[in-house]
This record gives structure tokens, C-alpha cells and sequence, in this order.
């Protein structure tokens, strides 16, 4: 629906402006005017984004860049094209266009896409600065995701203290948000404060449909902590079952399934 509208007011501009050459009644070109223009880009931009949301990038390009015509410096066609280019592995260009956006901006949500996509090149001590910065935003209505990406790059750059520290503050924001309750889950584990990584883990489980070998293989050892032979027999089943060439299932055989 989104789409249909976007794709609606572009074709009413082109309208309007195709008017002007074959009337006299004095209508002007809404090109012309900064309202006209503010509108044209924002009809491009969103059905860039429509494109996006998707699934096909590759149709986002044409009308992005026809924003980009009108208005060089627009923030949110900079960040889509950059989103594009991520999608299409065009890391260079990628790069070039998020810094273009944040050229312009301090916009947290920038902040937080280029983090992602430096976290995905590996680059977690830059990736780490552009979550920082967008967390500074006490606005940001997506903070929550900010302090768990703070938390799991921090455990990249090998500094639990700090990652449990974020994600901690993630749940305060958001308890519903899996990949946070399972990386604390993890690191209470390994500090031996079992009955916090219990819940950590309890509440995990009730978010998500199907564990995956790691959590599977968390939930083992818990169990076995607690002396669960039921729970630790069927998560072993699940494990073996879905997961049998993991190196979750291979470390549990290593244990001799004890």
C-alpha cells in the first residue's frame, strides 16, 4: 500500500509537470518550486524504500537516484542507495554512500545501519564507534537494538564486561528481544551464575519457535546443572535430530552425552 501511494504522487508530479508544455492556463512545473521539489524527492525515496522492504534492491536504484538528482544531499536516498549496495555486496560503494548520508547527519538510525555494516566486514572497533554514537540519542525509538548491538560487538572485541553491561541495559529497554537474552544466557553460563542464565535462557525460549544448536546446547548443560534429565534428553534429541554435523552436537558427543 505504502508503495502504491509513493508510486501515485510520482506519477501525479510527472503529471503536473508533463502540463505545463501543452496548457497556458499558467500552471507551473512543481520542479520549480522547493515545495514541489521536497515532494518529488520524497515520492522517489519512498519508492526506493518500497522496493526494499520488498525484496527487490536492484528497482530501488532508479527512482533513489532521481531523488538524488533533484536534492545531492537527502539523507534518506544517501542511506537507502547505501542499503542497496550493501545488499549487493558493493561494499565500496556501500561505504561511499553511508558516509555521504552521515556527511549531512548525525541521524542514529545511520549511525546504526553503517555500524551494522561495518560489524558485518568484521570491523568491530569502528562498528563499535557508530553504535556508540547512535545510542547517545536517548530519543531513538530503536535504541534497544543499539545497546544489544553495543553488547555483541563488545564481545567481538573480546570485553564481556562491557557486552554485559549493554545488553543488561537492552532489556531494561526491550525484554523481547532474543539474540540478547541468549548472549547474557551464554556469559552468566561461563561466570557459573547458573540461576541467572537459567532465566536468561527460560526467557529466550518462550520468544522464539525452533532453537538453534547453540541454544540447544545451552539448554543441555543447564539442564544437567540442574540435574533436568527430561529437558536435558529432549534438547539432546532436538540436537541430534536437526543439528547433527554442528560443532554444538560434535562437542556434546565429545562429552560422551554426559
Amino acid at each position: 500500500m505504502h508503495c502504491q501511494r509513493a508510486l501515485f504522487m510520482m506519477f501525479a508530479i510527472l503529471l503536473l509537470a508533463g502540463c505545463v508544455s501543452t496548457t497556458t492556463s499558467g500552471m507551473r512545473n512543481p520542479l520549480k518550486t522547493e515545495e514541489g521539489r521536497e515532494q518529488a524527492v520524497d515520492a522517489y525515496v519512498d519508492l526506493g524504500k518500497g522496493y526494499l522492504r520488498s525484496g527487490t534492491p536492484e528497482r530501488a536504484k532508479t527512482p533513489l537516484k532521481k531523488a538524488l538528482d533533484i536534492d545531492p544531499d537527502n539523507t534518506d536516498a544517501l542511506e537507502a542507495l547505501a542499503l542497496v549496495f550493501q545488499y549487493e555486496q558493493e561494499n565500496e560503494l556501500a561505504e561511499d554512500y553511508y558516509r555521504r548520508a552521515l556527511s549531512t547527519t548525525n541521524d542514529p538510525r545511520v549511525l546504526y545501519n553503517y555500524g551494522g555494516f561495518l560489524f558485518e566486514q568484521a570491523r568491530y572497533a569502528e562498528a563499535y564507534k557508530q553504535f556508540e554514537l547512535a545510542s547517545k540519542d536517548t530519543l531513538y525509538d530503536s535504541r534497544s537494538r543499539v545497546f544489544e548491538s553495543l553488547g555483541i560487538t563488545a564481545l567481538r572485541l573480546n570485553d564481556p564486561v562491557k557486552a554485559k553491561k549493554f545488553l543488561v541495559k537492552s532489556l531494561r529497554l526491550n525484554r523481547d528481544q532474543p539474540l540478547a537474552l541468549i548472549e547474557l544466557a551464554e556469559l552468566t553460563y561461563t561466570n557459573k551464575d547458573y540461576l541467572a542464565s537459567r532465566d536468561y535462557y527460560a526467557a529466550y525460549s518462550d520468544l522464539i519457535r525452533q532453537q538453534d544448536a547453540r541454544s540447544l546446547w545451552l539448554g543441555i548443560r543447564l539442564a544437567r546443572v540442574f540435574d533436568d534429565r527430561d529437558t536435558a534428553a529432549s534438547y539432546t534429541l532436538q540436537l541430534k535430530r536437526l543439528f547433527p554435523a554442528s560443532p554444538e552436537y560434535q562437542e556434546y558427543l565429545k562429552t560422551g552425552g554426559q
